[in-house]
């Protein structure tokens, strides 16, 4: 299994970049991806612009402080882990 840690600092307020990070309507700094299709307030699936579809299903989300979601495509299947403050 592999494992990645990344850390990122940004000099601005956590709620912006929760705002972000979290917003399925508006992913424009996701230049990778082509569009997001909302199943239910806990799915969603991620489309590339060459169309490769990521299902994700979210698990835990308190605002500002945590988000964490399962993925899965043909490809891979993982746990993804966010931590702000």
């Amino acid at each position: 299994m592999a494992i990645s840690n990344i850390k990122a600092s940004f000099p601005c307020d956590v709620k912006k970049v929760w705002d972000t990070v979290t917003s399925l309507d508006q992913y424009e700094w996701r230049s990778d991806l082509s569009k997001i299709e909302i199943i239910n307030e806990k799915q969603f699936i991620e489309y590339t612009k060459d169309g490769f579809a990521t299902t994700f299903t979210i698990t835990v989300s308190k605002p500002c402080k945590r988000w964490e979601f399962d993925m899965e495509n043909c490809n891979m299947k993982g746990h993804w882990v966010g931590i702000f403050f």
